[in-house]
């Protein structure tokens, strides 16, 4: 399935825009319960303003606030881009780690942001549990966890350590493309014939066709 998959998605990447560490890991929280698109749509006004920890740590919340509105939850979203900058600031010298136990400290970072910014930004394998990863798995039957440190484990004991960022990478794009939540496109999916969950949603190929999202979602 992976193969397939591979093949499928040959240009899969994380879909947020950055251009540093810091860039990245904020875009990361940022993408909370919103879409990359709006993300990005966000983040070139936020690092114009503020292109350093020390700048974002330094701001007016208010301001913040304003720029990050469009994303929703922003008040949380400022508190926690806001603190994640400030710790930067005082525990690490202003520069994003390359570690996980040292990343999960940062305000509003858990092993999911933290995974992101490994695998993409210090090309430090990781695998990105989010819900589209979660959904596929099950679904694929490789693990019935639902608890995301646990799918993480299970899934990381399937597949070669060097093959974690490429693979969560395959199952996102997969799972924004066409195993969606509520309709998956069953009959267009190149994993029908291997796919446990088959027929979930429409097997009929044109009717499956037309629910394919082919992005990209950047």
């Amino acid at each position: 399935m992976n193969r397939i998959l591979t093949e499928t998605y040959p240009d899969a990447h994380c879909e947020l825009n950055f251009g540093t560490p810091f860039q990245l890991l904020v875009a990361t929280v940022l993408s909370a319960q919103t879409t990359d698109k709006r993300v990005n749509l966000t983040t070139p006004a936020l690092f114009a303003k503020y292109p350093t920890p020390e700048d974002l740590a330094a701001a007016d919340p208010e301001d913040v606030e304003a720029l990050l509105k469009p994303t929703g939850f922003f008040r949380a979203k400022t508190k926690s881009v806001m603190g994640l900058s400030a710790a930067l600031v005082e525990r690490f010298g202003g520069e994003v780690p390359g570690r996980l136990n040292d990343l999960v400290t940062l305000p509003g970072v858990g092993r999911k942001t933290a995974n992101v910014v490994l695998g993409n930004a210090f090309d430090v394998p990781g695998i990105t549990v989010d819900t589209h990863f979660g959904r596929l798995v099950r679904r694929f039957a490789w693990t019935d966890e639902t608890d995301p440190d646990k799918v993480e484990r299970a899934i990381g004991e399937l597949f070669p350590r060097k093959d974690w960022t490429m693979l969560s990478h395959r199952l996102i794009w997969h799972g924004r493309r066409i195993c969606h939540a509520r309709r998956p496109a069953c009959g267009a999916c190149p994993l029908a014939a291997l796919c446990p969950a088959f027929g979930e949603g429409p097997t009929d190929p044109e009717t499956a066709e037309a629910l394919v999202k082919p992005g990209p979602f950047s």
